[in-house]
């Protein structure tokens, strides 16, 4: 029994920390919300101008709460992105104690570039991908057997589609980080990546697919950065290993020498 009872005050300790960071977490995400929905009108006009760019000057909204809550999710979507590294930094913090210095030395510079890439695929979705899908789907207006056929989107619609293109791309470009992330973890190694390219693309077309809105341009818009991104892991994972390898070498030299 005594020993039960000390088993329980650290996964008691653990319990309140987890709290006091999903709070902390939580807390900033509202405050940013707030924020973000008094600028929910100039955020959507930045969200809205590669439709702009593509030749659509027109939104419209049929249902009469669609405007209200279409800025109610632009703030919200906005205030994700603002505090994902609150986010990342809070659970660091709760999984940084249970590390030894050798370990958190491993993950650290891991946790760092992952805003950077998340931010890169997105930047990449916003400012290559949307205009170029935007521009083949609105290609289908026109005259069709004496109809005319026009393209209105709806707010709603057209926020969905930029949520998807931007999280599904930043997502994707995190590939890096992950495979760099189990390779360092010991769960596969570089000669892994490198036999089984093939299965990587099969892989990269299905999460594509997934990610992205169902039509072709946009599956293979993110398809082959996606698959650049997974051979740019297999490179940065060889370098890693002949930089490590130099060094060995050099304190060999070095105790040789003494």
């Amino acid at each position: 029994m005594k020993d039960l009872d000390e088993s329980k005050a650290p996964l008691l300790e653990h319990l309140v920390e987890l709290r006091r960071r999903l709070l902390v977490s939580l807390a900033a995400l509202v405050g940013a919300f707030l924020l973000c929905l008094t600028f929910a009108k100039p955020i959507f006009g930045v969200l809205v101008q590669p439709l702009l760019a593509a030749g659509q000057g027109k939104l419209i909204y049929t249902d009469v709460f669609e405007a209200f809550f279409t800025e109610v999710k632009v703030a919200l979507f906005a205030a994700l992105m603002v505090c994902f590294p609150v986010f990342a930094t809070q659970a660091w913090r709760f999984i940084a104690p249970g590390l030894y210095v050798k370990e958190k030395k491993a993950f650290l510079p891991f946790l760092l570039m992952t805003p950077f890439f998340f931010g890169g695929g997105a930047a990449f979705a916003y400012f290559v991908a949307m205009p170029w899908a935007l521009k083949f789907l609105l290609s289908f207006e026109g005259n069709i057997g004496g109809v005319t056929q026009e393209a209105l989107p709806g707010v709603g619609n057209y926020l969905n589609f930029v949520t998807r293109f931007l999280f599904g791309f930043g997502v994707a470009f995190l590939t890096p980080v992950l495979l760099m992330l189990l390779e360092r973890a010991g769960l596969i190694t570089r000669e892994t990546l490198t036999s089984h390219r093939r299965h990587a693309i099969v892989v990269c077309a299905a999460v594509s697919a997934v990610l992205t809105p169902p039509d072709a341009v946009s599956m293979l818009l993110l398809l082959v950065p996606l698959y650049l991104l997974y051979e740019f892991a297999i490179l940065a994972i060889r370098l890693t290993h002949w930089r490590a390898a130099r060094r060995s070498a050099a304190g060999s030299r070095s105790e040789a020498v003494e």
